[in-house]
């Protein structure tokens, strides 16, 4: 079983085994379209591959008092899933066309559920297609599935009421996904506050990258032991603008070994709904 990244040309060998027990995502969206992700699945897609969108199954519906992608109802979207066939036996791949910054969320959900073995496909679309050549366009059609109960994780997340008290006690530290000219509040083209959470460190879900894949593990050791300066794993706290990206930093730790870190699912657009919440702004 994988649980952080696949590579296109174990799957490529795994699906061609009559027994294997996968489950493919496709995960893609654009957050400036959010038609585009079904439209691009339904021109081609991984064969065998179910559709996950992130506003409609990756989210819940916003309100006055949620960032932009709150955490979806984990009931709503495990029968989704088991609508789909998943069960205890599967290895699920999620994917997209965007070096893993949607279908981390994805990644992460499915580990919040309590299901183990779920692993993103390193280099997305693009890399199966490097190695498998033509997508399919036939929709898949799921097999009677079990009701598959797979045990919840709540402590993978850290929403706000208890991330406040743990910061005043310098007991976790944010780590924020976002670019860094928004982190720095330069500039800010989705949410209407720019600048970052006090004290947070910064650490674009790009750098985990080298061509739309994800560093070699020992590399990415290195690079979150440094800017972690001796934090432990365990301390560390994801952020984004809204709770997808911040994933892309957690499976990042998680690849390179550096596990336990958690994850702030309102994230940058929940916190700026109060005006007294400090912002910063270098």
């Amino acid at each position: 079983m994988f649980h952080t990244l696949l590579d296109a040309e174990t799957l490529f060998q795994t699906l061609k085994q009559d027994t294997a027990d996968v489950l493919l995502l496709d995960c893609r969206f654009d957050l400036a379209d959010p038609q585009a992700g079904l439209f691009a699945y339904s021109e081609g897609h991984l064969p065998g591959a179910f559709f996950l969108d992130l506003e409609r199954h990756l989210s819940a519906p916003v309100t006055e008092s949620t960032g932009r992608h709150p955490l979806p109802d984990p009931n709503a979207l495990l029968a989704t899933l088991n609508s789909f066939g998943l069960t205890a036996g599967h290895q699920v791949v999620v994917y997209d066309d965007c070096g893993g910054a949607m279908a981390a969320r994805a990644w992460w959900l499915i580990r919040w559920l309590g299901h183990e073995a779920v692993a993103l496909l390193d280099g997305g679309i693009q890399a199966w297609q490097a190695v498998a050549g033509e997508l399919s366009r036939v929709m898949p059609v799921a097999e009677a599935g079990q009701d598959y109960q797979p045990r919840p994780q709540p402590q993978l997340a850290l929403a706000l009421d208890a991330l406040l008290p743990t910061l005043k006690m310098a007991k976790a530290v944010l780590v924020d996904a976002r670019a860094a000219a928004r982190f720095r509040g330069e500039m800010e083209p989705i949410d209407p506050v720019a600048g970052h959470v006090p004290g947070a460190l910064n650490r674009p879900l790009t750098d985990n990258l080298v061509q739309g894949r994800f560093k070699p593990a020992e590399q990415l050791a290195r690079e979150w032991v440094a800017l972690l300066q001796g934090l432990p794993a365990a301390s560390v706290v994801h952020m984004c603008g809204s709770g997808v990206t911040a994933c892309h930093n957690l499976l990042a730790m998680e690849h390179a070994g550096l596990s336990g870190s958690r994850l702030y699912p309102g994230s940058w657009s929940e916190w700026i709904l109060d005006p007294q919440r400090p912002v910063a702004q270098d």
